[in-house]
């Protein structure tokens, strides 16, 4: 069974690319126009009739690499111009954001919440282009459609599978370690408090019934945490109150000058080798940007240079401290991410670099097509 995992990872990950965008713009002092072009370019793009249609066909959940790859071009529809170094930070701080709100999560269903709240968020985005705004409509209408016949079953193996791309991801965000969610080792720390999913009892109280189903007594247990009932459960509907607060925008109550990112030792890097979905991802990664409009491409607009994170050497020596506190790495933990201006030959370099390497792995397949019982043998062997 292949449940549609992509769409959600796009939405909500895209979203939380353009809140750090916003929040960006904004404390630079960018100017209203290029701001609204840059949401309205990337939103129009993330949110196309032929992108959302390619997403929405069942498939399996690729590599980061791919994900990576796609978000780089989807940003690349505006004039913002991101180096590999800055988006592989930006992609982390995504991915941990993500991951965080998915641990939260009360019950696989809210897995929707979370990302009707992203879709809500960027419709305020685009909320003065009726063009985009109605894309924006058109694909929660589509989504709602797709996801709301889903069993609990599908809903938790939806939920499954994201924890399963999460699990090597272990990045330190400072955020998340000054308000104590995250400890030194990027894991998260999750509360045993708080209002259980919707529907469910308060635990505590064990009841025993006889044979009639008459209740004859009543036991407590500790609960070792303090739970409550949920006031009322979220609108899964185009719009309403979706009560849950996981996935808005936390940089407008946070300040994104103190997020960092910082790789721990135990975080496992990205594995480069050829692996038996190459031809499938570069497949996906043809169809994802060929869906992406053409006339989305900035051509002799001026694009300019964000820096992400304004960390102080002050502020660095004082992390340091803190990681080697820690046991972490003694080299600076937390990074600068800059949006940096790159020619568009760069981008299609770093892209071709991608298609070269699983082109390659093609190629020796054609080679070696007389050996395919002892391809299939091996391929058991995994």
């Amino acid at each position: 069974m292949s449940v549609r995992t992509l769409p959600l990872v796009f939405i909500n990950l895209g979203g939380e690319m353009l809140y750090i965008l916003d929040q960006r713009l904004r404390a630079h002092n960018t100017s209203e126009d290029n701001s609204e072009k840059v949401m309205n370019d990337i939103v129009g793009t993330m949110f196309s009739k032929t992108f959302m249609e390619e997403l929405l066909k069942p498939q399996q959940l690729y590599s980061h690499r791919t994900m990576k790859t796609v978000l780089t071009r989807l940003a690349h529809t505006s004039i913002m111009r991101l180096n590999p170094a800055s988006m592989d930070r930006l992609y982390e701080l995504m991915i941990m954001a993500f991951k965080y709100q998915v641990f939260l999560c009360p019950r696989p269903k809210d897995l929707l919440l979370i990302s009707y709240n992203h879709i809500d968020t960027i419709r305020e985005f685009v909320k003065d282009t009726p063009v985009v705004l109605n894309q924006v409509d058109e694909t929660h209408r589509k989504i709602i459609e797709v996801y709301s016949s889903l069993s609990e079953g599908e809903f938790q193996l939806l939920r499954q599978t994201l924890l399963i791309f999460f699990q090597d991801m272990h990045v330190r965000v400072s955020l998340f370690l000054k308000n104590q969610v995250q400890n030194p080792n990027g894991r998260f720390a999750l509360s045993t408090s708080g209002p259980v999913p919707h529907g469910i009892d308060v635990p505590g109280l064990i009841r025993t019934f006889d044979c009639k189903g008459r209740e004859v007594s009543r036991a407590e247990f500790p609960i070792g945490g303090c739970y409550t009932s949920p006031i009322r459960e979220g609108s899964f509907l185009l719009h309403g109150d979706r009560v849950s607060t996981l996935g808005l925008n936390m940089y407008t109550v946070n300040h994104l000058e103190e997020t960092h990112t910082s790789k721990t030792p135990t975080v496992k890097q990205a594995d480069n080798t050829p692996n038996l979905l190459a031809k499938e991802e570069l497949n996906l990664l043809a169809r994802l940007m060929g869906s992406m409009k053409a006339e989305n491409t900035p051509k002799a607009e001026t694009v300019f240079r964000i820096n992400l994170f304004n960390t102080g050497r002050e502020e660095e020596e004082e992390q340091e401290e803190q990681a080697r506190a820690s046991g972490g790495a003694r080299e600076s933990s937390y990074e600068v991410i800059n949006i940096q201006a790159m020619q568009d030959e760069q981008a299609a370099t770093e892209l071709a670099l991608i298609a070269g390497q699983f082109a390659e792995g093609e190629k020796q397949e054609n080679q070696e097509s007389n050996k395919g019982d002892d391809l299939l043998a091996m391929m058991d062997d995994l």
